[in-house]
């Protein structure tokens, strides 16, 4: 098999999954679901879907789809995922995998039961400058790691989702979760799990949001690295994930925005093509390649996944200690008190 039939539910962000899909020489694009009637026809005519459907059930249930693209607001994924599974699909759901533990568990035991893959998409993983980062301190341009920094900047006024989902009252998203998850599963993926969190949180710029708009973490991770997170949903300046990664003999500092980054070493030799440069207090610019499209990097990784029958490392377990990791996060906020964070999954 050299393609697969996709189909994709949920089509506000399910529409950079289709363009992805379009761009791919394998992933083939067989249906698509949203609830919203005028959404669906317009997308699926701008696709070129085969089949839409405003239910998802009808979606999953089709013979000539392989893989499911989970893209719905956040309290659907676990419904959808485990469903999906279940009907033997491959599953790649977007982030965060749900918005509480006890639903990624769920996901989870579907996976194990299941034989399809499944993949959660936290996209920073293959923005171009975060990968190079990743590279650089895996080859010790930096030495050890000792403080990892990252944040989340963003303004979410006017931005509230198809009929204000992520402001629902009703159901809560907390900014942490639902956005900051990115900067929280960057960390981890550089820095390894997170033991411990101690947080503070606010509610000053989206007053009509109900929950607190700015959240800080001091972060323990079980290597004995420490970290800052920043996560404002309100904040008035240019989108950013600006992060900082501090090594005994170096720092790096990165976002998934730029085409370089910023590259302090005592060991230039590590670095391939670098040059002799004097010493650790110059910085020196890495240019980090083209600024691709993550979105359609995440989707073609996941089809060659499948078609290559190949280990998942994004798998619905380290989703859920990214999910984790987050709610420790705001339970520290509401309680004032340092919250230890659970792995085992």
């Amino acid at each position: 098999m050299d393609s697969i039939g996709v189909g994709v539910i949920g089509l506000g962000m399910g529409a950079v999954h289709l363009e992805a899909c379009r761009e791919s020489a394998h992933a083939l694009i067989r249906a698509v679901c949203d609830p919203d009637p005028e959404k669906l026809a317009d997308v699926a005519a701008r696709f070129e879907a085969p089949f839409a459907a405003t239910d998802y059930r009808a979606l999953i249930e089709r013979a000539d789809v392989d893989l499911v693209i989970v893209a719905s607001p956040d309290f659907y994924h676990a419904e959808q995922a485990v469903a999906a599974l279940e009907a033997g699909k491959h599953v790649l759901c977007e982030k965060p995998l749900a918005l509480t533990v006890e639903e990624c568990e769920s996901i989870i035991a579907a996976s194990d039961r299941a034989g399809g893959k499944f993949m959660v998409g936290q996209v920073c993983r293959f923005a171009p400058g975060f990968v190079k980062t990743k590279e650089l301190v895996d080859a010790g341009a930096i030495g050890e790691l000792f403080l990892v920094e990252s944040e989340y900047a963003h303004n979410y006024a006017g931005v509230g989702g198809a009929g204000g989902w992520r402001k629902d009252p009703a159901r809560p998203r907390h900014p942490v979760i639902g956005g900051g998850c990115h900067a929280v599963d960057l960390v981890r993926w550089i820095a390894g799990n997170v033991a411990e969190v101690s947080a503070y949180s606010n509610h000053r710029c989206l007053t009509d949001w109900p929950v607190d708009d700015c959240t800080v973490a001091a972060l323990r991770f079980e290597s004995g690295v420490v970290g800052r997170l920043m996560v404002s949903i309100g904040c008035k300046r240019d989108y950013t994930m600006r992060s900082t990664f501090y090594g005994t003999e170096g720092t790096i500092i990165s976002d998934n925005t730029s085409s370089t980054l910023t590259l302090f070493t005592e060991h230039p030799e590590r670095v391939p093509g670098l040059g002799g440069i004097q010493g650790y207090t110059q910085p020196v610019m890495i240019d980090v390649g083209p600024q691709t499209k993550p979105v359609a990097e995440e989707v073609e990784a996941f089809v060659d996944v499948v078609l290559r029958d190949a280990p998942v490392t994004m798998d619905a377990r380290e989703g859920t200690r990214t999910v984790s990791t987050c709610v420790a996060i705001v339970e520290s906020a509401r309680v004032g008190e340092p919250v230890p964070v659970r792995n085992e999954f």
